[in-house]
Formats: structure tokens, C-alpha cells, sequence
């Protein structure tokens, strides 16, 4: 049986619509009932209990006789979350940061993702230890029993100190062979495109149809946790397309370092598409992309991609230099590709080169900078099509046969 959950929203400002209809759709993401929601405008934040002794004693009525779980769409401090639990008979309470690493415990498949999914809910747990038995019980795991859980909170401090260590460790070893991967996607002058912005917008699935991979797709906020990879042409160029966990307005400055190391190997990108919902959000989604990745220090260039505007009337308040398109029925994908060879083509240059044989030992030695697409021999030597960075075609000058895409 699935847990129920009952959300206490602050009324903040003009985002607190978007912010609840966030937190119910984490709810059902993590395989959770939505039962109600209690609206707290928060003029002073209580420093015990976040929200005023009158709201929580309004709550305990209100729930007096159902079986739920309590979720404060904020984050919460380790001794608020006991009071608010003390104050509301010992129930169990958690905040956004709780339900969205449960969420991430969920999805999180490759071993790189598993360690910082546990490292990430250890360090946000080890604070929150105080005592033993019940107030260790009430800070325990997520929603479910994935993670670490009460069963982790048997053990004392020092185990969870020395895991958190032993956590450390691993991910380093996984970024070097990450960083490994990276050198060698730029020693094979294959550039990369990103796809990066808020979960749940379709870049799965526009991975799928730009590169006939067979992603998994589910309309649901995370449902893609490990960053995946597939290469596609345009243009008989090659290109490789690297699908990322989603962003999330207000997510915890501490869960996008977790995932640093993994969000880096999209980082180093020669170009981003930033893919929001166009049927959605959109503004927001877009600010929140664009917020985090300043926050990260991205640098590299982007395009706007609209997606499902198949779903919308009109497409004229988007950004002017948006592309438009419906990943899900191949809508605008022509468009959309025209766009990232346009936007990449000062990257590399394409071109028929002409080898004499009594030359092959010369283009050997710089062979490694291009990469050739078809070899034709005639009686005077080689034929060879060719896509080499521009920062390498001076070295390919005597072989020029003709240039341009």
C-alpha cells in the first residue's frame, strides 16, 4: 500500500501555484497519494516550528483520525521537522529535500548514480541525527524504504561518518573515469550537445527521435536520473547527444553539488539545448534552467527549444529565437536540426580531400585531427571526405580538393 501524503504549503508569492502543483506531482512520481493540502501565509518564520502554533494546532484537528504523512513544500530545519512531528502526535514529517531524494533513490540506476543519491541523503541526514528510538525514527529514509532509512539509523554517527567517507571515495573514482570519457569524446573531435532544463519537458524523449535510441520515457518529474548518451548526424556530420537529470525550481543548492560530477559531463558541451514545456511553464522553467546553470559556471552556447507546441494556440509570446517543435509526433525535428548545424558550423569544417600517394605518410601524421566519412582511391591517390575542427584545418591546407558544408 502507497504512502499518503498531506502537504503544508507556504503562500509566498506568485510562484506558490506553481510550487503546489510541483509538490503533487513529485507525490505521484514517487509512487505516493496526494490527500489535501493546508495554505500557511508566513508573515514571520517561526524559528521552533517554522509555521505558527495556531496553523499546527488547525492541522492536528485536521487530521485527527487519517493515517498520513506530512510534507512541508520548504525545507525544514532538524528541529523543526521534530517538532512539527511532536506538535502533530508524533507523525511523520518531511520536507521537499526529503521527497525529492527519495525520488532520486527511485531512479537512480547506474552505480554512479546510486553513490551520489546515498551520499547525498547521508550528508542531509547526519545533521538531523539527535538522539535515539522515536526522533531517529521520524527523520528516517523518505517516503518509502529506499535509501538509507531507519534501518541505517540503527547504527551510530561514526558508521555514518566513516560511509559517508567511504561514499566520497568511490565518486571520486567514477569522476576520473569520467573525466576519462570526456577527454576522449574531444581527442575523438565528436562535438557534444546537451540536453539540459526542467524535469519532465520531453528531453528524453526528443533524444529518442533525433537519435532512434530507446530511452526510457515516462511522464513523470526525474524519470531520467543518469545521464545518457547517443550519437546522431546531420549533414553526414556526427554529433553525440547527452540526455541530463531535470532541474527544479528551488532545488537545494547541496543536491545540484551531488550531482556536480554528472551534470559536468553535459557541461562540457559545444552546445546546449535548453528544452522547456511550451504548453507549460515555460518562463519559469526556462529561468530556473538558465539560473542553475549560471550557478554551475556553464559558459557554453545554447538554443531555446520549445517543446509539445502542439498542444498550444499560439507560439508568438515565446523567445524570439526559440525553435518550436513536438518531439513526441517528430514536429519541427528538420527545423530544430538545421538550427544546431547553423549554430555549430564555425565549429568544424567540411571538406574533399585530395591525397597524392607519394603524401600518405603526411596526412597519417595528422590523420587524427579529422574524421573521415568515405575514402574513394583513384590511380593518383585517395578521395577522402572529411569533418575537421576548425581549429585544426590549416593543417589539412595542401590537401584541399573543395570546402563548404
Amino acid at each position: 500500500m502507497s504512502e499518503t501524503i498531506y502537504v503544508i504549503q507556504p503562500v509566498e508569492d506568485d510562484r506558490t501555484k506553481v510550487l503546489h502543483e510541483e509538490i503533487v506531482s513529485l507525490i505521484e512520481s514517487a509512487g505516493a497519494e496526494y490527500a489535501g493540502t493546508i495554505y500557511q501565509t508566513i508573515r514571520e518564520i517561526n524559528p521552533a516550528t517554522y509555521i505558527g502554533e495556531g496553523k499546527l494546532a488547525e492541522l492536528k484537528e485536521r487530521l485527527d483520525g487519517l493515517d498520513v504523512t506530512v510534507l512541508f513544500n520548504g525545507e525544514l530545519s532538524p528541529s523543526q521537522t521534530l517538532n512539527i512531528s511532536k506538535a502533530l502526535d508524533d507523525r511523520k514529517v518531511i520536507d521537499r529535500t526529503t521527497l525529492i531524494l527519495d525520488i532520486f533513490a527511485l531512479r537512480a540506476e547506474s552505480s554512479e548514480g546510486k553513490i551520489q543519491v546515498e551520499l547525498a541523503q547521508l550528508k542531509y541526514l547526519y545533521p538531523r541525527l539527535k538522539g535515539k528510538g522515536e526522533a531517529l525514527s521520524r527523520l528516517g529514509g523518505g517516503i518509502g524504504t529506499r535509501g538509507p532509512g531507519e534501518t541505517k539509523l540503527e547504527t551510530d554517527r561514526r558508521h555514518i561518518r566513516n560511509r559517508i567517507r567511504s561514499l566520497e571515495e568511490k565518486l571520486k573514482e567514477t569522476e576520473k573515469r569520467r573525466a576519462m570519457q570526456v577527454e576522449r569524446r574531444k581527442k575523438d573531435r565528436v562535438m557534444t550537445i546537451a540536453l539540459v532544463g526542467y524535469t519532465n519537458t520531453g528531453k528524453s524523449t526528443l533524444l529518442n527521435h533525433l537519435t532512434g535510441a530507446d530511452v526510457f520515457v515516462k511522464n513523470a518529474l526525474f524519470a531520467t536520473l543518469d545521464p545518457t548518451a547517443r550519437g546522431f548526424e546531420i549533414e553526414s556530420v556526427p554529433f553525440l547527444l547527452v540526455d541530463t537529470v531535470g532541474f527544479l525550481q528551488s532545488l537545494p543548492h547541496h543536491l545540484i553539488e551531488a550531482f556536480k560530477s554528472t551534470l559536468e559531463s553535459a557541461m562540457n558541451c559545444d552546445l546546449a539545448l535548453i528544452v522547456c514545456d511550451g504548453s507549460g511553464a515555460y518562463e519559469m522553467q526556462l529561468q530556473t534552467t538558465l539560473s542553475t546553470l549560471e550557478e554551475m559556471g556553464f559558459s557554453a552556447p545554447y538554443l531555446v527549444v520549445m517543446n509539445k507546441c502542439d498542444l498550444v494556440e499560439s507560439t508568438e509570446a515565446f523567445p524570439k529565437d526559440a525553435v518550436c517543435i513536438s518531439a513526441a509526433n517528430d514536429l519541427g525535428l528538420e527545423t530544430l536540426k538545421r538550427r544546431i548545424f547553423e549554430k555549430l558550423r564555425d565549429n568544424f569544417v567540411l571538406a574533399t580531400l585530395t591525397i597524392p600517394y607519394e603524401k600518405m605518410a603526411q596526412y597519417s601524421a595528422i590523420r587524427s585531427y579529422c574524421t573521415e566519412q568515405n575514402v574513394t582511391y583513384t590511380d593518383g591517390g585517395a578521395e577522402v571526405k572529411v569533418v575537421i575542427p576548425s581549429i585544426y584545418a590549416e593543417k589539412f591546407t595542401p590537401f584541399f580538393r573543395n570546402s563548404g558544408p
